[in-house]
């Protein structure tokens, strides 16, 4: 059995130079949740397996990614860190990774230029290439409404998901499960897939679009927003069948602290590393 990943987010901008954390609900409402350097060397004593480092604006304000960041986060943080926003080219990898990065995942830009992800593939290797798809529910009346969307039945009812591109501003109309498989079939690694419904809202995964999206490829699938508590961890990995579970809330405010959730998971029989 595979080990379970758990991966602590840090929503970072550029407020102030040294960068700064930041927690939202569904992508608006940012508050202030720490200081990167501070945080990152926490999650690391704690345990954590992977940690994402996501420059939330760097897109939007058509900027470079925080190089400067990344490298006061890597000195002292010893497990894999993935890096994503304001990846725009191929260089753009090289450098992160030269900055202490393990990982880059993509999202704007493999939306617009989708045959960056199989040019970083074959630079800097399938296990660099994370993309990111940030999705969001669009309900049908009747689900045969169109066949170009992979519609699915929920609890709710019918819908489809919607992938949006910087930072959550803009919508494509690209179906996220067919962008999951093509991302998949262009070389990336890994899916960094976050529910925009339930980012910051501390309910739970959306575990049907979790699901959906991890029954459509074969590589990892991250899930990403909604924790509120270890519960919601435990659902994703038994319901979902998640490679990793993301989660900044409560880690940030020390609701659940990484090695409360981990031996949690463990009492489950979920095989995590302590």
């Amino acid at each position: 059995m595979l080990t379970k990943r758990i991966i602590p987010c840090l929503d970072c901008d550029l407020q102030v130079p040294e960068g700064r954390v930041v927690k939202g609900v569904e992508f608006k409402q940012i508050k202030y949740a720490g200081n990167p350097v501070e945080l990152a060397n926490k999650y690391y004593e704690q345990g954590a397996d992977e940690i994402v480092l996501l420059d939330i604006t760097a897109s939007k304000e058509k900027r470079a990614t925080m190089k400067n960041v990344v490298e006061a986060v890597t000195e002292n943080v010893f497990i894999p860190i993935c890096i994503g926003g304001g990846i725009r080219k191929v260089d753009d990898y090289v450098d992160m990774l030269k900055a202490g990065a393990d990982k880059c995942s993509t999202n704007t830009a493999a939306i617009h230029n989708p045959s960056l992800i199989n040019e970083a593939s074959e630079v800097v290797g399938t296990q660099a290439c994370v993309v990111g798809i940030d999705a969001k529910r669009r309900y049908v009346d009747n689900p045969k409404e169109s066949d170009e969307k992979n519609i699915i039945e929920t609890k709710d009812g019918y819908c489809w998901f919607d992938t949006s591109i910087y930072g959550g501003s803009e919508f494509t109309g690209i179906d996220a499960i067919d962008w999951a498989q093509e991302c998949q079939e262009r070389g990336a690694g890994e899916i960094l897939l976050t529910s925009m419904d339930r980012d910051g809202t501390e309910i739970g995964y959306d575990l049907e679009l979790t699901k959906a999206i991890n029954d459509a490829v074969d590589i990892p699938v991250i899930a990403s927003g909604g924790v509120g508590k270890p519960k919601d961890i435990l659902d994703a990995f038994e319901i979902a069948d998640a490679s990793a579970a993301l989660a900044a809330s409560i880690f940030h405010f020390d609701e659940y602290p990484v090695p409360i959730v981990k031996e949690y998971l463990k009492e489950k029989g979920v095989n995590v590393r302590l």
